[in-house]
């Protein structure tokens, strides 16, 4: 079995075992995602060779996580209006390789917080920042002499085999039984048109606490009452049984969906996270949780 197939047979073992979440069956037919998946282009790099392009992808990637922390982010503003805890990281990054190009393999190996607090506009003694520089200094040995297009070529262009390879090598990819962060890498490089690879309808979707949110208002996901008290007061949850049933159910009410779609896991998800953007979705109070994962 590949790692997306464990990840399936693991969601359908939780949701058939949630004691806190459950799956409504009949508001699966009721979701219609929108809109189409696609890499905003201001707020990522997208403009650069693909070699630099890759580069900046695969460092994001390294870096997304911290959800549980983006209420307490300094957020960056689009129009007067605050961006999200991911946006604000990822629009930062793109201004730094556009202006200064990518870190070097050598540099990722020797980050230190203070140097991504400067990047990101955040304060240096903020818990992230150290985080992120532990990330980028993994990264930087995982990959060694080699860059983000290396690791297609030997992946062999199958982005299964390229999570497999990232979940394998640097441990804040090893999300045993989601493997959140190694599944997004190809389908990052995918969106931006700097890699192919034949079986990106095997990546499952990328459990966080966005679309398991999308999914709760939008009925499909059931918390049983203490749950769905803790999630609205705003208590953040801890790593364990809670946040792993929502996860595990919403990938696998996303197997579901999209197989009634007919449409593969991971570009639902896309459209799921989007439709996550939405003044409605932001309105009310996801998971929280501190965690290096998602």
């Amino acid at each position: 079995m590949t790692l997306t197939d464990d990840v399936r047979a693991g969601a359908a073992e939780i949701a058939a075992h949630a004691t806190q979440v459950r799956i409504d069956v009949d508001a699966l037919a009721a979701i219609e995602p929108a809109p189409a998946p696609a890499l905003d282009p201001e707020r990522h790099y997208l403009e650069g060779p693909p070699e630099d392009v890759a580069s900046y992808l695969l460092t994001l990637d390294a870096v997304n996580f911290g959800s549980g922390w983006f209420p307490t982010l300094r957020k960056r503003h689009d129009g007067g209006r605050p961006v999200s805890g991911y946006f604000t990281v990822a629009w930062a990054l793109a201004d730094h390789f556009r202006a200064h190009g990518a870190w070097t393999n050598a540099q990722l190996r020797t980050m230190r917080a203070d140097a991504v607090a400067r990047v990101l506009g955040q304060p240096r003694d903020h818990e992230l920042m150290a985080l992120y520089a532990q990330a980028l200094r993994s990264l930087g040995c995982f990959l060694g002499g080699r860059s983000a297009l290396d690791l297609v070529h030997e992946a062999g262009g199958s982005a299964v085999a390229l999570a497999e390879m990232l979940a394998s090598g640097m441990a804040m990819f090893h999300d045993a039984g989601f493997f959140k962060r190694a599944q997004i890498v190809p389908s990052d490089l995918a969106l931006a048109g700097v890699a192919e690879f034949s079986d990106l309808d095997r990546l499952t979707i990328f459990a966080d606490n966005l679309v398991p949110h999308v999914l709760r208002c939008d009925g499909v996901l059931i918390y049983d009452e203490r749950l769905a008290a803790r999630i609205d007061a705003g208590r953040p949850l801890r790593m364990g049984a809670q946040e792993r049933e929502i996860r595990g159910c919403a990938v696998h009410a996303c197997r579901l969906i999209a197989e009634r779609l007919g449409m593969d896991e991971r570009t639902l998800d896309q459209r799921l996270w989007n439709r996550g953007q939405a003044p409605a979705y932001k309105a009310r109070p996801r998971h929280r949780c501190h965690t290096v994962y998602y």
